[in-house]
């Protein structure tokens, strides 16, 4: 049994995101192949070729596949799906994006957002913003899976993975690349970083998110805010966190005028410590935290700015 693995890549560079993938293909078990689709991802396919238990690197490097635009690049894996028993992807904007279209390509179920491998077939995922875990079974020939990349230790490098080439160019007339408009941050990616400090509806406006940025600063961390701060206007959407945004698991979450709503606890809760900074001594966030303080955030944050 074999199993397919959709590399994440961004800016020339494999994402972090596909080695947690990679772990979860060791959990089911099997030969692991990771395909890298994509124009000019050579550097990107010798990095996957590293990363330990890949056995094979599949490489489509076409024009077709620039962009990573969904349809060619299901039609790629679709084309490609017949040798495998299991497609994966991270559970990303990009993994989300492109195998439900497999899935429905090969007319099968997709299990979304898995966080555990019970065996080849029986997986367990989030359910209810994370307040049950699910245990599904599978008896589609092909299994085709997103993985929560916080539920899996990413594998180290140390292989030496064949890297092989693949001809197939799918046709796409469905879509083109219009452009894209990218944020640019110093400051790690949410997703990846290793220390997040979020504010939430608390801070008042977006003005005063920047009393996170000297925090930030010196934690190395990424800043992240709740969903009622975005709907509010305060900051972007690309920094939410929550079940509707980035899922995190940070060895440190610093939750800053944010109440806790379920949902935003969905996305950062299997963070390794949280720490809590609120006037309300009754909201839900402290009831998940490892550490709280219960303060008015606009008198912690330049005590605590200066004590660091």
């Amino acid at each position: 049994m074999s199993i397919l693995v959709l590399a994440e890549h961004h800016d020339g560079a494999l994402a972090g995101a596909t080695a947690h993938v990679v772990a979860a293909a060791k959990a089911i078990g099997g030969d692991i192949h990771v395909l890298v689709a994509g124009e000019n991802v050579g550097a990107i396919a010798e990095a996957a070729a590293k990363l330990d238990g890949v056995a094979k690197v599949l490489v489509a490097d076409n024009a077709a596949y620039a962009h990573q635009l969904a349809e060619p690049t299901a039609a790629l894996i679709a084309e490609l799906a017949g040798d495998y028993g299991h497609l994966l992807a991270a559970a990303s904007t990009n993994g989300k994006n492109v195998l439900p279209r497999v899935a429905a390509l090969k007319d099968v179920a997709q299990i979304s957002e898995i966080i555990a491998v019970e065996s080849p077939d029986t997986f367990k995922r989030p359910i209810y913003a994370g307040n049950a875990i699910a245990t599904v079974q599978s008896e589609d020939a092909l299994k085709v899976i997103t993985v929560r990349s916080t539920g899996f230790d990413a594998v180290g490098e140390g292989g030496a993975a064949a890297i092989e080439a693949v001809d197939f160019v799918a046709d796409n007339a469905q879509s083109t690349f219009v452009k894209e408009e990218l944020a640019k941050s110093d400051r790690p990616e949410l997703g990846a970083a290793k220390v997040v400090v979020s504010g939430g509806r608390g801070m008042g406006n977006g003005e005063n998110f920047k009393l996170l940025d000297g925090i930030a600063d010196k934690l190395g961390a990424a800043i992240g805010a709740s969903r009622a701060a975005v709907d509010a206007g305060f900051v972007p959407n690309d920094m939410q966190v929550g079940q509707t945004g980035k899922i995190v698991a940070p060895e440190l979450y610093i939750a800053v005028g944010i109440s806790g709503a379920i949902q935003h606890l969905a996305g950062m809760k299997d963070s390794k410590v949280i720490v809590a900074i609120n006037k309300d001594e009754e909201a839900p966030i402290f009831q998940v935290a490892d550490y709280g303080l219960v303060a008015d955030l606009f008198e912690a944050l330049p005590e605590l700015e200066s004590k660091l």
